[in-house]
């Protein structure tokens, strides 16, 4: 049975599926949007938005064991988890509601099912067909493992498991230090959690440059929290009160939790992508730079493209891709222009190239960088945070790159990413006006030292 032909029929409700589905009905276009689970995906209720409200848990924990330093006298007697998690469900469900008057409002046919391509536009769910002039597949991603390593929910657990813990863990082993991994160390640790972090390859967030990475090093064994870098992971086996991981070279860590935080792979298997001609890699849809796959009239968008995993830009593409279909010919995405924010204690934000890329791209002697230790930003010194604002350019060229660590430096980063996209030279940020006290000073100051002319630190 059909349900008849749309302008655009979108696989899959999460933060690429929904924004293509808003963006196409402003543009006046037919949409269904199909989504097997809740709408919002992953990010919503399961990633981005509940992680976030634990953080936020974990800084005001910290700042009430730390208030003394601020001549607050309070004490911190414990952490209630169910009111932890009564708080962050609060949050999802506010946003998830709001969500689905959003699309309501739109007057997109919302379709809550399994979808599987029976065509090369055309999706079946539960008997009804809905066919597209256009196809958008935004099915997204989920919580990966190693070969051989089971996931039993108890003892060797996933980020979804643990978002809805009942209870502050002893201690914990982390297997893998990427974002997902250091957030939930940050978290635990600030609940009074032991935690190690073991991690492969030689540093922590190794897609960060690599001063980021060595500065949250620093900061989280200041912390207490051990790390294991260089060490693959080798066996786990349940022991009488939790789990004994192996690493390479013998060492063995035990713990109450396991949390396997090896990244996310793509939710494409057995949803007939394949059967239509769909090129793939490794689980991956294939897209050219405009998000169209080699199957006429069929785009992707999100985690199942290679690329950064990150909500933002599932947005940004959904919304490219529904103006796309609309004929309104946007400008292609620039992946290194999207901002990533890692959101530990310190938090890292960053956007456009590391100092490695830039230097691999223009030659080491064409690249200038500059570091200004937030140390001598006053509202850093109030809040009581170190870190820095780290900037790559080109020699006489513009910023390529701007790197930062800090407490609440996710919430700067939309000026870097401005400075990144726009082209700025260090010259004409430095000609800009910030407000004081602000870190966001600080961004200031590096681009009026790397233009030659620094006012509160050294060029």
């Amino acid at each position: 049975m059909s349900n008849g032909q749309f302008d655009v029929v979108v696989l899959g409700g999460g933060s690429g599926g929904y924004a293509t589905a808003l963006r196409a009905a402003q543009l006046n276009l037919s949409v269904a949007l199909i989504e097997k689970d809740k709408l919002g995906g992953t990010c919503l209720h399961r990633g981005c938005i509940p992680t976030k409200a634990l953080l936020h848990a974990a800084e005001v924990a910290d700042q009430t064991r730390e208030s003394a330093q601020f001549g607050v006298k309070a004490e911190l007697v414990g952490i209630d988890m169910a009111g932890v998690n009564a708080y962050k469900d609060g949050v999802v469900a506010r946003l998830h509601k709001g969500l689905q008057g959003l699309v309501a409002a739109a007057k997109i046919t919302y379709v809550a099912g399994h979808g599987r391509l029976v065509g090369p536009r055309t999706v079946e769910v539960d008997g009804q067909r809905y066919e597209g002039r256009n196809l958008v597949l935004a099915t997204g991603s989920y919580s990966r493992t190693l070969p051989g390593l089971e996931i039993d929910g108890e003892r060797v657990i996933t980020s979804e498991h643990a978002l809805t813990l009942d209870r502050v863990p002893r201690s914990v082993v982390i297997l893998g230090g990427g974002v997902i991994g250091v957030e939930f160390a940050s978290i635990w640790r600030s609940f009074g959690a032991e935690v190690t972090i073991v991690e492969a390859l030689p540093r922590l967030v190794p897609a960060e440059d690599e001063e980021s990475s060595k500065a949250l090093d620093r900061a989280f064994r200041r912390r207490g929290i051990g790390i294991r870098v260089g060490k693959p992971f080798e066996a786990v086996e349940r022991t009488e009160n939790g789990v004994r991981v192996t690493i390479a070279g013998g060492e063995t860590l035990e713990a109450e939790l396991m949390l396997v935080a090896v990244g996310r792979g793509p939710v494409t298997a057995n949803l007939g992508y394949e059967e239509q001609g769909i090129a793939m890699d490794r689980g991956f849809v294939l897209t050219d730079e405009r998000l169209r796959t080699n199957v006429p009239g069929v785009y992707a968008v999100g985690d199942i493209v290679p690329g950064l995993q990150l909500a933002h830009r599932g947005f940004q593409q959904g919304i490219f891709v529904a103006e796309e279909i609309a004929g309104l010919q946007p400008r292609p995405i620039d992946e290194s222009g999207i901002p990533r924010v890692t959101y530990s204690d310190p938090e890292i934000a960053s956007v456009g190239l590391t100092e490695a890329k830039a230097r691999e791209l223009y030659g080491a002697d064409k690249v200038k960088t500059y570091t200004y230790n937030l140390a001598g930003n006053g509202r850093s010194q109030i809040l009581k945070t170190g870190g820095f604002v780290k900037l790559v350019s080109v020699t006489d060229g513009p910023v390529v790159g701007v790197h930062m660590v800090g407490a609440r430096v996710g919430e700067l980063v939309g000026e870097a990413q401005l400075i990144y996209n726009w082209e700025a030279y260090p010259a004409e940020v430095a000609s800009l006006v910030h407000a004081h006290p602000t870190q966001a000073e600080a961004i200031g100051e590096a681009h009026l030292a790397l233009a030659g002319k620094p006012l509160h630190a050294h060029a």
